[in-house]
């Protein structure tokens, strides 16, 4: 049994708020286990500069942790942002950006911001989960607007953490799992089981192709239980 009395195999207790904050076109408080995202989509009549007069739009993203999602207060990002911030937002921008049809949605920006106010592991997996809906529910928006004819989303896309822990491959790290990891990885994937990214590493020690595959059967079945969980709010988009 590990430290929360879970499975090998199984996701934290997952809930998902839809509609969270009234501003937004888009938005949820996504929480898995004691991680919690809050997850904001926003429609911007502009797209990028590269692609301006190309009819083709554009999503990209922002990722924050608060100061007291933390144990130990974490400083705001002030001018400079730290490279784990950028490299996490730019994760999350590829994800949404590989399962829309940017021709679709025109010229313009749909802006995601995931602001973590409690971390205990895997708050870049939880934000891309939780984005999905958040962008998905601003594109019905735009629908419902008159901006665009059908929604452009090609395919739903999620994301897990998996990892060796005491020579155990294991589902959904939380942080004490994720501090004591051999092998640490994050995947992210579509429900026709494509990947858009595979990030993995080893921490203290090598892994084997055995090892490997152990780990991409675990998080392909972590993604369909939250394709499963995405669908229950956004509906059967495909």
């Amino acid at each position: 049994m590990r430290i929360d009395n879970r499975e090998i195999d199984q996701l934290r207790n997952i809930t998902i708020t839809n509609n969270y904050l009234m501003s937004p076109q888009g938005s949820v408080l996504i929480e898995m286990g004691n991680t919690k995202v809050i997850c904001t989509a926003s429609v911007e009549e502009n797209t990028a500069r590269h692609l301006k007069g190309t009819g083709q739009g554009w999503i990209t993203a922002e990722y924050g942790m608060i100061p007291g999602s933390t144990g130990t207060r974490k400083r705001r990002d002030v001018g400079k942002v730290d490279g784990r911030t950028v490299e996490i937002q730019r994760l999350i921008g590829r994800s949404m950006r590989a399962v829309v049809d940017m021709k679709l949605l025109g010229e313009r920006t749909i802006w995601i911001d995931c602001d973590v106010i409690q971390a205990d592991g895997g708050t870049r997996t939880a934000s891309i989960t939780g984005s999905f809906i958040a962008m998905v529910e601003a594109m019905k928006w735009m629908k419902k607007e008159g901006m665009i004819k059908e929604l452009p989303v090609k395919n739903f896309v999620s994301a897990i953490s998996v990892g060796i822990v005491e020579d155990e491959a294991m589902m959904d790290l939380c942080y004490y799992e994720d501090a004591a990891a051999q092998v640490d990885m994050n995947l992210v994937m579509t429900d026709k089981g494509e990947y858009v990214e595979i990030q993995g590493t080893g921490e203290e020690s090598t892994f084997s192709e055995g090892q490997l595959k152990i780990l991409l059967e675990l998080g392909k079945k972590g993604c369909n239980q939250l394709f499963e969980d995405q669908k229950e709010i956004t509906g059967d988009l495909i």
